[in-house]
This record gives structure tokens, C-alpha cells and sequence, in this order.
């Protein structure tokens, strides 16, 4: 069953909606909403379990996610709109391609990737939503995932942003983390439905994304029929944190053409 999530929104026009990546929540958004809301109508939703929204009783699983922002277009009377996430946003982006295809008028795909998980990370993941249940502290996510981020340029020369990420894993409910994990684990591979996904997309990375590098980006850009590829200079994992500007300049130049 779908749960009604909390989000943030902002502007008028081609609705955009933006899913924020693991372990953080949709205030990851709040230094590019405003000005991605002066091109078009932006919705920012926490995913289940984060943020301020109930996580529900669900078994773990992307598809769940995905229902949870069809839902969330519904209550707000949006046929279409454009999705698009960070990392599992883009899972979730994704898995709502699979299900609502219909639904789908543009795809922001940014600091991700399209394959599923091999064996060993499906069982790093299982290592930390376990760990995070039975120690009930973020300990594990700010020693394991956290390091993995942020790019070199940002650890080197942006301790506020390194502050504000370290700030927002901390939020990260025990709860939600386990089912994060636990869903994006067994995740198909997507480049079948990128393929498939005839509607204007734009595919961004962070040149120091170590998690989900560039050539994972390329390999995305090459399967959608009509993507725009864009590398960002000196961001990591979380380029819409890292460097806002940039991030925020390649949005609205793609929103404004759609």
C-alpha cells in the first residue's frame, strides 16, 4: 500500500519530480529547488521511512517506492511529469519508468547507474541494514557510506558540504535505512526500459563519482533513445550538493527545452 509521502514544492509549469539519493532525505534538494522552481513546478518527496514521511509496513522494494510517487501524483492531479533522482532516486526513477511508462514525460538521471547489484554488494547491503537495526546508531553509515559520497575536490575544499552530508546521514532512521538497502538490492537490470524510454532525458555525473562513475553514466546516455550526457567538474557522488550551480545550470537548461 502506498504511503502518503511528505514534499516539498515549489513554481508552476512541467512538473519535475526529484528523488533524493541513500541515505539522506529530500533537504538535500533545498540549495537547487528554488531556483529549478523559476523554470517549472518542482516536488521534492522524502521516501518512505525518511525525512518526514511514515515508512508503512511494506516489504522492501523499489517497485513499493515507485507506487508511493504515483501516488503522489495523483493527490496533486499530475498526469505526467518529468522524474529523475540521485543515486537510488535513480533506482526509483527507474523502477517507476518499468511500471508507469505512460506517466513518464522526461528523465533526470544523475550520479547512478543501470545495472543491478553483484553478489557482493547485495550482501554489503544486507551487512548494513543489519548492522544499522541491531546497533540502532547511524555508526555504520557514517563509517562505510559516507566516505564514498563525496568526491576528492569536496572533501579537500568544501567542509560545509562535507558537514551538511555527514549532518543528513545522521537523520537516517534505522528503520528506513534496512528497507533502502533491502530494496535496492535485488534490483533488476534497467537498461531494457532505458531503451524503451522515448521522451527527452538528461543523464548527469559527477566526474570524482567513485560509486557510480562516469563510463556507468555514459552506458545509461547510450541506451536512451534521446539523452543529453553532462559531466560535472569536481563533484563526487552528490553533485547537486557538491556543486549546486552546475547542477542547477544543466536542469534548467534541459526543463526550459521540455
Amino acid at each position: 500500500m502506498a504511503v502518503d509521502l511528505h514534499v516539498y514544492e515549489t513554481g508552476t509549469g512541467v512538473p519535475l519530480v526529484l528523488i533524493h539519493a541513500f541515505p539522506v532525505h529530500a533537504g538535500m534538494w533545498d540549495g537547487v529547488r528554488d531556483r529549478l522552481g523559476e523554470v517549472c513546478r518542482v516536488l521534492t518527496p522524502d521516501l518512505r521511512g525518511f525525512g518526514r514521511s511514515p515508512l508503512g509496513d511494506d516489504e522492501p522494494s523499489l517497485d513499493r517506492y515507485a507506487d508511493d510517487v504515483a501516488a503522489l501524483l495523483d493527490r496533486r492531479d499530475i498526469d505526467q511529469a518529468v522524474i529523475g533522482g540521485v543515486s537510488m532516486g535513480g533506482y526509483v526513477t527507474m523502477a517507476f519508468l518499468r511500471r508507469y511508462p505512460d506517466r513518464v514525460r522526461g528523465i533526470v538521471l544523475v550520479d547512478t547507474k543501470a545495472g543491478a547489484d553483484p553478489e557482493a554488494a547485495r550482501a554489503n547491503r544486507e551487512r548494513i541494514a543489519a548492522t544499522v537495526l541491531a546497533e540502532r546508531t547511524p555508526r555504520v553509515l557514517l563509517d562505510d557510506v559516507l566516505p564514498g559520497l563525496l568526491g576528492e575536490t569536496t572533501r579537500q575544499t568544501r567542509p560545509e558540504v562535507v558537514e551538511r552530508v555527514r549532518a543528513l546521514v545522521a537523520e537516517a532512521r534505522p528503520e528506513a535505512v534496512a528497507f533502502a538497502q533491502r530494496a535496492m538490492a535485488p534490483r533488476p537490470d534497467s537498461f531494457d526500459a532505458l531503451r524503451g524510454a522515448d521522451v527527452p532525458a538528461l543523464v548527469l555525473v559527477g566526474e570524482e563519482d567513485q560509486l557510480s562513475p562516469p563510463e556507468e553514466a555514459e552506458a545509461m546516455a547510450k541506451a536512451l533513445p534521446n539523452a543529453r550526457l553532462v559531466t560535472i567538474p569536481g563533484a563526487g557522488h552528490l553533485s547537486p550538493l557538491e556543486t549546486p550551480e552546475e547542477f542547477t545550470r544543466a536542469v534548467v537548461a534541459f526543463m526550459s527545452g521540455i
